[in-house]
């Protein structure tokens, strides 16, 4: 019988890609989710009944070992920009984490992968930045052998940078950043993928592995390179920190006193954050120790991107046909 993985959030961003690439390599997988009836897209994965999207909440030690019964490997993609509620920093990166981990611990799961982010540190005072941290080290305490990998800000079709920033872009001449002399090191999400599967499989060593794309570039800088894939020209104008600061409080209230139907375009925790350069540490493991290639952002950014073009995927069209001349 093939091979079982348990990929908890394996309908996320990061997540689908693992379970399409775990698929491929002939492996069973179980997609454990909040919500399994949202998640059926990832059944043609595989052929019939190999990726089953099943419910889970990783917050419930009963509802994780369920899924996890059987597992050979397990994958936790599982994270959250949320600070408050019942799925806040705290449940989901730190105590959702430890959960995953012990219960493999217990059921004598060979291996575990732990999706976590590049700036990871439990002394931060970033809550996100702090909770990555306790979870990274809550995995380490009952899988020692487990591959945790920190990726910097990820890209690719699905994203909420790039797709989020060419939206802002056609509501006006001007694109506000906060940070923007703040440095990444942009991450395409299939490389990620590519990078778990090498953990689940065994290819890779068990340690944390820091993963940056080819580019690194200024926040103001990616942007600018989005603007030209997007054909429009725009004045970005940094906000300094501590106005962006008093822009995520004033948000978050809003957020509150709402309900949350509004959503905090910015948080103060997110401000935190954006004052440190999200790059991969020189003495830190990569691509490079996995044998990955990254990805550029120029091969991928214009093959989702065209539909933020003024006239989307007519754009290209049009310019064609403005440089003919009439006979």
């Amino acid at each position: 019988m093939s091979k079982l993985v348990t990929i908890y959030g394996g309908s996320g961003f990061v997540g689908r890609y693992i379970a399409r690439r775990m698929a491929k390599l002939g492996w069973r997988v179980r997609v454990a989710v909040r919500r399994p009836n949202e998640a059926i897209f990832v059944k043609p994965y595989g052929v019939v009944g190999q990726v089953e999207p099943v419910l889970c909440n990783i917050r419930d030690d009963e509802s994780v070992r369920m899924v996890m019964q059987g597992a050979d490997a397990v994958v936790n993609c599982v994270g959250t920009f949320d600070a408050r509620g019942k799925n806040n920093f705290d449940a989901i990166q730190a105590e959702g984490a430890e959960r995953v981990a012990r219960i493999a611990a217990e059921q004598g799961v060979a291996r575990m992968v732990q999706l976590s982010a590049i700036g990871a540190d439990a002394e931060s005072n970033s809550d996100y930045a702090r909770t990555k941290g306790e979870g990274e080290a809550a995995v380490l305490r009952h899988m020692p052998d487990a591959v945790i990998l920190r990726p910097s800000v990820i890209f690719g079709a699905e994203d909420q940078f790039f797709n989020r920033f060419a939206g802002m872009s056609r509501m006006g001449p001007v694109l506000p950043l906060v940070g923007a002399d703040t440095k990444f090191q942009p991450v395409y999400v299939d490389d990620v993928a590519q990078a778990a599967v090498k953990g689940v499989t065994g290819e890779a060593a068990p340690g944390i592995y820091e993963l940056g794309g080819p580019d690194t570039e200024s926040f103001r800088d990616l942007i600018g390179q989005m603007l030209g894939v997007i054909r429009r020209r725009r004045f970005i104008v940094n906000i300094p920190f501590g106005i962006a600061s008093g822009m995520g409080w004033a948000f978050e209230w809003i957020q509150r006193l709402t309900g949350g139907l509004f959503s905090a375009q910015i948080t103060r925790d997110q401000v935190k954050s954006l004052r440190h350069d999200n790059v991969v540490s020189e003495s830190a493991k990569g691509f490079a120790d996995l044998g990955i290639t990254p990805t550029s952002l120029e091969a991928v950014l214009p093959d989702y991107l065209w539909r933020f073009r003024p006239s989307g995927q007519y754009d290209a069209i049009k310019e064609s046909a403005r440089g003919l001349r009439s006979e």
